[in-house]
């Protein structure tokens, strides 16, 4: 990983700032926007700038294949390297395939994944944030403050040697609550 990689404490601060939202009785897009309104505002708060729909560095399939995909949101930083961060329901190799390729142009990729089953880990370097929710029927989700976390998988902390963290990782760390 490069000199200066912060993308576990960026997870893990991002997971903790949704850890907090709460909605209820809401349709999925209503969810997935709702989670994009709150990556971007927590990514404002810190003074970076945000880009809802950024270009990504991956082209769309044919026969579109002279547009780029979009990120749900992109951040640059003035210190440390810039976010890619994707919303998602569903479980799309397509969205994994997008952070990974993002990681490879030097951002620190992050899969907001929700829903209500336990999320599988992305390959590496995708940093994951679980986030459950209640379905009910007619395709309906809610959120309460009340839930509390699943489980939670605690950071490794740096190696002996290379002060880097967790170089050598060999898969990202599920952020689950």
């Amino acid at each position: 990983m490069p000199a200066g990689y912060d993308g576990d404490e960026v997870a893990t601060a991002l997971a903790a700032q949704l850890r907090t939202v709460t909605f209820a009785d809401q349709p999925a897009d209503a969810v997935t926007a709702l989670l994009i309104d709150r990556v971007a505002d927590w990514a404002e708060q810190r003074g970076w700038r945000v880009y809802r729909r950024a270009a990504s560095v991956v082209r769309l399939p044919p026969p579109m294949d002279h547009q780029h995909s979009v990120l749900d949101v992109a951040v640059a930083r003035p210190a440390g390297l810039p976010l890619a961060i994707e919303v998602d329901h569903g479980s799309r190799k397509r969205t994994v395939d997008k952070l990974i390729a993002e990681a490879a142009a030097g951002r620190i990729p992050i899969l907001v994944r929700w829903g209500g089953r336990k999320a599988t880990a992305p390959a590496a370097p995708v940093r994951l944030i679980a986030i459950d929710v209640d379905q009910h029927a007619g395709g309906r989700f809610s959120r309460s403050a009340l839930r509390p976390p699943a489980h939670s998988v605690p950071l490794p902390a740096p190696g002996p040697s290379d002060g880097v963290e967790n170089q050598g990782a060999a898969a990202p760390l599920p952020l689950d609550f």
